[in-house]
């Protein structure tokens, strides 16, 4: 299984019983879909490793509390700590409406309600304090600030997001 493949599903954080138990912290916003998961892979020195699961329920609501199969000790247990998790992306959820995740909408068109096509989307910057959309319209660079009072519509089918975004923000980068 390979990174580009899977999501990040969250990291582990604490040890949680001399039994070699962990919790995890869940990057997501309804940790109760991943109550009961089958295995989930750990990223071991860039190497993503299947660890099967023998139980786990959720633990003050945000973290998860594991208890993987063959990690029985403490030892076991530091062996993996502050390591992340993995998910295969076929497991993610289905989005519906406007909403969608980053990786999904990769390569997908832009049209702006008022200025027509925009461009292609090469990729998302989530470094800033908004994310942003990276456009590529014929080797220039395009940035839209991903904003839902922006975003009209996400067609799946046409790999297509119809924005409408304020008057002369993509007359910025055309100058």
């Amino acid at each position: 299984m390979k990174k580009e493949d899977c999501f990040y599903l969250g990291k582990i954080v604490k040890k949680y019983s001399f039994k070699g138990e962990v919790l995890a912290k869940l990057d997501t916003d309804e940790p109760e879909v991943y109550e009961n998961l089958d295995a989930i892979f750990l990223d071991l020195r860039n190497n993503l490793i299947p660890f099967f699961i023998e139980s786990s329920q959720l633990h003050k609501s945000e973290l998860l509390r594991i208890k993987f199969e063959e990690v029985d000790t403490e030892a076991d247990a530091d062996a993996i700590m502050k390591t992340d998790l993995y998910l295969p992306l076929d497991l993610l959820p289905k989005l519906e409406g406007n909403k969608f995740y980053f990786h999904e909408v990769i390569g997908f068109t832009i049209e702006d309600v008022n200025f027509g096509k925009v461009g292609t989307i090469k990729a998302i910057n989530d470094s800033t304090t908004q994310a942003l959309f990276e456009i590529d319209r014929d080797g220039l660079e395009i940035l839209i600030p991903m904003n839902d009072e922006f975003i009209v519509k996400v067609d799946r089918s046409n790999k297509t997001i119809v924005v409408e975004t304020p008057e002369g923000l993509i007359d910025l980068y055309l100058e």
